[in-house]
């Protein structure tokens, strides 16, 4: 094992330690799931050749969603691919008449990233390199650099909402001739769904649509056409805490969110959203619920049912639902391993602790939280790192005497995840 990057080892280390999923270094604490990520890299290699794909990530909660999420965003990353990243709260909806669809395309748009900007804020990057790519172009074909932009954006004026898009891109390219700074902003502003009235767009930039509400997917297709134009292989995006929709009280608000996943899921799986992919994380509930789930829409249940021969032991992961099978207890030995290696920077001399250390350390985990400790393992790995931190700062410690004196609590913040507001269905009524 090579030596890790202090920056990538203080990233990872600290996020476990608070109990959140790393934003970076994912890879050097993946244990399992061979089968899950494989199915994930061939739906990232189908968007580079311009198709399209769907999955719902399904596991508990502590099960690792948001972690594969965050893999598979950075595999992608590494495949050229733009991708987009936000989490669903009662703010931001896929559907909604009051802003929260629009809260959740800014949201996106804040967090676009590439490999070159990993850590969002890539929008402004993506338009450049679509200007130096049609210069390129421009000066191997002998024109000039307007025209070949022209060109490119008529491409996108056949889509819906498309004629605008292309007159904001068209803006930012001026701005961009001219030093304009003030137009530039505005055309990013416009892109990342920051106009509020059409009225300061139009005298801004001219159009008189802005992003809104019932926009947004058309949204999401054009800038996945767009992404491609500039070089890059298509555009996924992952929405996680997909539960905070099955918590929506009322029912017609839920379903017309479960009637845009139906229409996400059409596109896809009719191949009509070019390089464009979705991957939706959620808990069984989400899925499973016949009253308030996505299986409460009968549309979306025939589409997302799973394969009848998947039984004793089977796996088809070729459909769009993805379960997150439970880490085993080899698997969490595994990640203890790597833990300890990224905590010592990659140094094989640094281990504060012997291999006889981590079964033990194991064991104690089983007397206290029984088979959570690794099928739910949050809780567990701060526990891990917080011992580790200890014997760094004291290395006189006997880590066989500290190992006893661990405190492992059981996880319970998932408890919410299926909490709901009171439903707004009539039950009984009496005069």
């Amino acid at each position: 094992m090579s030596t890790i990057r202090a920056k990538d080892r203080d990233a990872v280390i600290q996020s476990l330690r608070a109990g959140v999923v790393p934003r970076v270094g994912q890879h050097l604490i993946q244990v399992g799931r061979v089968g899950e990520l494989d199915a994930l890299i061939k739906d990232v290699n189908r968007l580079v050749e311009s198709g399209s794909a769907f999955r719902v990530v399904i596991g508990e909660y502590g099960a690792g969603k948001t972690f594969f999420l965050n893999l598979v965003r950075a595999i992608a990353m590494e495949r050229k691919l733009v991708t987009m990243h936000a989490d669903l709260n009662p703010d931001r909806r896929l559907h909604a008449t009051g802003g929260q669809a629009r809260s959740l395309y800014s949201e996106l748009a804040k967090n676009m990233s590439t490999r070159t900007k990993p850590d969002g804020g890539a929008m402004q990057g993506i338009v450049e390199k679509f200007i130096s790519q049609a210069k390129t172009e421009a000066k191997a074909a002998g024109t000039d650099s307007e025209t070949v932009i022209r060109a490119h954006l008529a491409e996108l004026t056949e889509m819906v909402n498309g004629y605008d898009f292309a007159e904001v891109i068209a803006a930012y390219c001026r701005g961009f001739e001219e030093g304009n700074e003030q137009l530039k902003a505005d055309a990013i502003r416009w892109l990342r769904g920051e106009f509020t009235t059409k009225t300061d767009a139009r005298a801004a930039l001219g159009v008189r649509t802005i992003i809104d509400d019932a926009s947004v997917y058309d949204q999401l297709k054009l800038l996945s056409r767009f992404v491609r134009l500039a070089g890059f292989g298509g555009l996924m995006i992952c929405l996680d805490e997909l539960v905070n929709l099955y918590k929506l009280a009322n029912t017609q608000a839920r379903n017309a969110n479960y009637e845009q996943i139906l229409r996400i899921l059409n596109d896809s799986l009719q191949g009509s959203s070019e390089g464009l992919g979705f991957v939706l994380g959620g808990t069984p509930e989400f899925l499973m619920d016949t009253r308030r789930g996505l299986f409460s829409y009968p549309a979306l249940q025939s589409r997302l049912a799973e394969n009848s021969f998947a039984k004793s032991g089977l796996v088809d992961l070729s459909g769009p639902v993805i379960r997150l099978t439970s880490l085993t207890p080899e698997d969490f030995y595994v990640l203890l391993q790597k833990l300890r290696h990224v905590y010592a920077g990659g140094d094989a001399e640094k281990y504060l602790l012997p291999d006889e250390a981590l079964p033990l350390f194991m064991a104690h985990c089983n007397q206290r939280l029984g088979e959570a400790y690794f099928r739910t393992p949050r809780t567990t790995i701060t526990a891990f790192i917080n011992l580790l931190a200890i014997l760094e700062q004291n290395p006189g410690a006997d880590w066989r005497m500290l190992l006893g004196a661990v405190e492992v609590a059981r996880d319970s913040g998932g408890e919410d995840d299926t909490k709901v507001d009171a439903d707004d269905e009539l039950a009984t009524f009496t005069l």
